[in-house]
């Protein structure tokens, strides 16, 4: 299966762990294909860069970039082309419909309620993380 995270999602499986964490476990015993991109990556630096996220980071006992860098090694990158606007209260948004476009993903995965809101896009489904994990029967 091949899925774009979001990254809300990516940024809580990395610092949190739990049902989001599968998302990244399924990628590395190759169950999914996880697609991101540049923009993807640096907004993923952006927010763990965070201070609110600081101790979150230093018990994890990697820096933002290492974080950021094993993700990347995790995921296909992919560079997208822009796309007309799509999310208007949340440009920002486009760049996770732009990398599913381009690497053709079976899920989109989000908490975030612009994108959940749309339901799909390009016939993608926009999904939570509870019904990504529920649709690729990695909850028993």
């Amino acid at each position: 299966m091949r899925l774009v995270l979001d990254t809300n999602v990516v940024a809580s499986a990395l610092l949190w762990g739990g049902t989001p964490r599968l998302l990244l476990q399924a990628g590395r015993v190759q169950q999914a294909t996880l697609y991101t991109s540049p923009a993807l990556l640096a907004e993923l630096s952006d927010i763990l860069g965070r201070q609110k996220f600081g101790k979150k980071i230093a018990a994890s006992g990697f820096s933002v970039d290492e974080l950021v860098a094993r993700y990347a090694e995790l995921a296909s990158v992919v560079r997208p082309q822009a796309i007309a606007p799509t999310i208007l209260n949340d440009p920002d948004d486009d760049e996770v419909l732009a990398c599913a476009l381009t690497s053709h993903a079976d899920l989109i995965i989000s908490g975030d309620h612009h994108l959940l809101d749309l339901g799909c896009f390009a016939e993608m489904p926009i999904v939570t993380v509870a019904e990504s994990v529920r649709r690729m029967g990695l909850l028993t």
